[in-house]
């Protein structure tokens, strides 16, 4: 008698999740430091340094290095290796719960449900890589006498702690839990449906062709949702407090300072770098995600 196939232990959801976001991290990178360049120009009422990605991208490498392009990466590794663990790890935990000892399909509310939930413990856990991460890829757009030059993630988070306190490294975590309490259903629970109704029809099965069509789905919902609360975590973690006062109070008054200022469009300002990263962020770990617990399973069938 056949039985239906476990998912991996909890501690080894965990751990998937976290490979699977670190080597999709090494891929678009430079994508992420463009995004938070687009985020960060025209701010303040300033003229924009950009008129799009592509010049952005450009004048990116040639005034800073192809190398460069990859600064803030192990901020980047780290994010994953704290945010992508327990948000991955945690849907999956909720999912099964959900599902009961019968493993069966979740109706969509329980995943927006599993991807809030996962969002919020993420966010929480990853808010100082996060912090990290943001000045890191924004330190080539100031003036010299103005970059906070880290050299690395380890050197930010101390120097942050030593020049700005413990709570600093919190900065903005109201946006940044906003967004991935946006962010994590969208993908989450969009992929995890789109998977499903993809299966449902007589053109796919469980392989990397509906792995990639459904978490290019995800990617391109995920965006489009997200990207006003990401560019108000953008611009709060990189702000700087003179003589006490904050540039922003909090996430409503970025948003509203932004729209006012800027046009209402500038919320979705970076769109395309922040899809041409998220997207390929969301196949690649999906992909690498589903591929690992396809190996989980093979192996534990084997043992059996």
């Amino acid at each position: 008698m056949s039985t239906q196939p476990q998912p991996p232990p909890q501690g080894l959801q965990y751990l998937f999740g976290g490979l699977s976001g670190m080597a999709a991290t090494c891929v678009v990178q430079p994508l992420d430091l463009v995004k938070t360049r687009m985020q960060l120009s025209g701010q303040s009422g300033k003229a924009p340094e950009y008129k799009n990605s592509f010049e952005a991208l450009i004048n990116i490498t040639r005034k800073e290095g192809i190398r460069n392009l990859y600064k803030g990466l192990s901020a980047g590794l780290l994010r994953q290796a704290t945010y992508g663990t327990a948000r991955l790890g945690s849907y999956n935990t909720l999912s099964n719960m959900f599902a009961g000892p019968e493993n069966k399909p979740l109706p969509f509310y329980q995943k927006v449900l599993a991807g809030i939930g996962a969002g919020a413990f993420g966010s929480v856990i990853g808010n100082p890589s996060e912090v990290a991460l943001v000045r890191m890829t924004s330190d080539g757009r100031l003036p010299p006498d103005q970059r906070r030059g880290y050299k690395n993630v380890g050197d930010a988070l101390a120097r942050i702690v030593r020049e700005e306190g413990v709570t600093a490294l919190w900065r903005g975590v109201t946006p940044t839990m906003m967004r991935a309490m946006i962010l994590n259903p969208a993908q989450l629970a969009s992929y995890s449906q789109a998977k499903q109704m993809l299966l449902t029809t007589s053109h796919f099965k469980d392989n990397f062709t509906t792995h990639f069509t459904a978490s290019l789905i995800a990617g391109f919902v995920a965006t489009a949702v997200s990207i006003p609360a990401d560019m108000a975590k953008t611009r709060i973690q990189t702000m700087k407090v003179v003589d006490g006062v904050p540039e922003y109070k909090g996430t409503m008054d970025c948003l509203m300072k932004t729209a006012r200022s800027e046009g209402v469009m500038s919320l979705w300002k970076g769109f395309t770098p922040y899809f041409l990263r998220l997207g390929p962020h969301t196949i690649l770990t999906f992909v690498v995600l589903e591929q690992l617990n396809k190996s989980y399973k093979k192996y534990a069938a084997a043992k059996n």
